[in-house]
């Protein structure tokens, strides 16, 4: 089996053109980072019956995710650089709907690309008890579940506790995302993710997407300005359109070419 490992701002998974047998057990097989290759999971794609591609994305515990902001830019950089495509607005087919890229090139290689992920749903602030605790979180739609925790500490952010705990919360019978999001200043936030069937990853587009929609309705962002999304991987440009609609800009970079056997 022929894989290629890409990572949008350390957010890496394991790209297969076309479909294969067993995904959710071949990718926790191969995103083990001591048995395996070592990724967040695998993303399997394909012609699309409507749209110039499809993305199946499963996480490191076998999980099929809706959406991954991060990913779907290296499927940008996969077929264009490999020339399934010479387009550079293609369009790609999520469980999540259809997202519509703009591919930035250099040297004839994809660097980086412009995401329209569709409009956020934003809900009203819920207070939950997790461990003992009342956290107040934001419930946030990117075609995926997100719940946005305003902190004043990012960095010392309560990932493999609080937040693996609100992945399972009841609250959120399908599991969650959780982002924990610090205010820097009026057009920069300080994200940290515990990301669903993940754990903690480098980077996380959607929940950057969720994190800025959720300040802006609250207020202390603004809409239809970039705001800069500081990642453990680096940073995502993010803008919120009056609409809701939210457009993301990210690098997307490959790691190798490798093979694989006896999967």
């Amino acid at each position: 089996m022929h894989l290629t490992k890409m990572h949008g701002l350390g957010n890496d998974y394991l790209y297969i053109y076309g479909e294969i047998e067993n995904p959710a057990e071949v990718s926790v097989k191969l995103s083990h980072r001591h048995f395996g290759i070592g990724s967040d999971g695998i993303i399997l794609i394909a012609p699309s019956k409507v749209a110039d591609f499809k993305m199946r994305i499963f996480n490191a515990d076998g999980s099929e995710a809706m959406m991954c902001g991060n990913g779907i830019r290296c499927v940008g950089k996969y077929v264009f650089d490999k020339g399934y495509t010479d387009k550079t607005n293609i369009t790609v087919e999520t469980l999540s709907g259809i997202k519509t890229l703009e591919l930035k090139t250099a040297m004839g290689k994809v660097v980086s690309a412009v995401v329209n992920m569709g409009k956020a749903k934003v809900e009203k602030p819920v207070k939950l008890e997790v461990l003992g605790q009342e956290i107040t979180c934001t419930p946030v739609s990117m075609g995926n579940p997100h719940a946005v925790v305003l902190t004043e500490d990012a960095e010392n952010a309560p990932l493999t506790t609080v937040g693996a705990a609100m992945e399972k919360h009841s609250f959120f019978p399908d599991g969650v995302n959780a982002e924990f999001v610090q205010q820097i200043d009026r057009n920069t936030l300080r994200m940290r993710v515990w990301e669903r069937g993940s754990g903690i990853t480098m980077a996380c587009g959607t929940g950057a997407c969720a994190s800025v929609a959720a300040a802006v309705k609250a207020g202390i962002c603004p809409e239809n300005e970039d705001i800069t999304v500081m990642l453990d991987g680096g940073n995502l440009q993010i803008k919120v359109l009056p609409d809701m609609t939210v457009m993301m800009n990210g690098p997307a970079k490959t790691v190798c070419e490798c093979e694989v056997e006896g999967i």
